[in-house]
């Protein structure tokens, strides 16, 4: 199985290269952000408890989010793998995934981490908080916010994987097939288990 960790900060262009690299790879997207604003929409328990969290910028429980996915690797173990987009976040639920890909005899097969500068993330999501009316990117605060939480707790990920060899680096500002094509040539590079 290709199990992939889409990695950066908020607005760093994962949501856009996840449908690119699903349709190429012909992976099953794992997006806690998509099931999350999915709860939401329904209004279950767990998706107005996320909400505020969300809204505030913060992020929501390791248990919450670690059995969501697990549930969702069980379901689709017939694929070719997997995308993850938006976990793990931090390194107990790294560490967590490991377990859980190992229990199915798999793994993660590489890390990408799209780098973008602060200043651009700002800008980025601003607009996006326009078109989509999200609250989380409708305040340069709680932008803000995201990223120093990102910077803070998640960003640890990338020795986490660097220590295990499946971290590699992307520069994610340029045209969005540019950007495509250093993700693939590191994908198609790597050795899959």
């Amino acid at each position: 199985m290709l199990n992939l960790v889409l990695f950066g900060p908020p607005g760093a262009g994962k949501g856009t290269q996840s449908e690119k690299l699903l349709e190429k790879y012909g992976l099953i997207h794992l997006s806690t952000g998509d099931i999350l604003r999915g709860e939401m929409k329904a209004g279950t328990e767990l998706g107005v408890k996320a909400k505020s969290l969300i809204e505030a910028g913060n992020l929501v429980p390791d248990e919450v989010v670690i059995g969501m996915i697990g549930n969702k690797i069980s379901e689709n173990l017939e694929g070719n793998g997997f995308i993850f987009d938006g976990f793990p976040r931090t390194q107990a639920q790294a560490e967590a995934l490991d377990i859980l890909l190992a229990d199915k005899k798999t793994g993660v097969s590489v890390m990408l981490s799209l780098e973008v500068a602060e200043e651009e993330l700002v800008k980025r999501l601003l607009e996006r908080g326009k078109i989509s009316g999200r609250a989380d990117d409708a305040s340069e605060e709680t932008i803000k916010n995201r990223i120093a939480v990102y910077n803070k707790e998640t960003s640890v990920l990338v020795d986490f994987y660097s220590t295990q060899g499946k971290q590699i680096g992307i520069q994610g500002v340029g045209a969005v097939d540019e950007i495509f094509g250093k993700l693939t040539d590191a994908i198609d590079g790597i050795k899959v288990g």
